[in-house]
């Protein structure tokens, strides 16, 4: 099955792990299923970076690679459907990189991997307790 990999769940993963939520380590540690991490989500991550916003175990261009070999990532990009989507939703929820994923979510049909609840709102599926 497939599954999209939200920012804070990819950051623990790898950084944290005890901060996942039991149904998230179980999903991202079953080799058959199909971890998804958004382009946005890649963007979001270096601009927090770069910002001093976040700190990361490794230097970032370091630490994305090995995340992405580690948890077997496939990139998703942000599609003019998926833009589309994003603009029509409602404001459950302010911040722009969460309501792209809860597009791409949508728009692909996979649930997310994430503790943010909001999430559900918006009627995408969500992978987390």
């Amino acid at each position: 099955m497939r599954h999209l990999v939200d920012a804070h769940s990819l950051i623990w993963a790898l950084d944290d792990p005890r901060k996942l939520g039991i149904r998230a380590v179980a999903v991202l540690e079953d080799p058959a299923n199909d971890l998804i991490v958004s382009a946005g989500t890649i963007w979001e991550l270096s601009i927090k970076v770069g910002l001093g916003k976040l700190s990361l175990s490794l230097p970032y261009r370091v630490w994305m690679e090995k995340a992405l070999i580690d948890l077997a990532l496939v990139v998703s990009p942000i599609t003019l459907e998926v833009a589309e989507r994003q603009m029509a939703l409602p404001l459950h929820h302010r911040d722009p990189f969460d309501r792209l994923l809860v597009a791409q979510g949508l728009v692909e049909a996979i649930p997310i991997v994430s503790a943010d609840s909001v999430l559900e709102q918006y009627g995408v599926g969500r992978i987390w307790d």
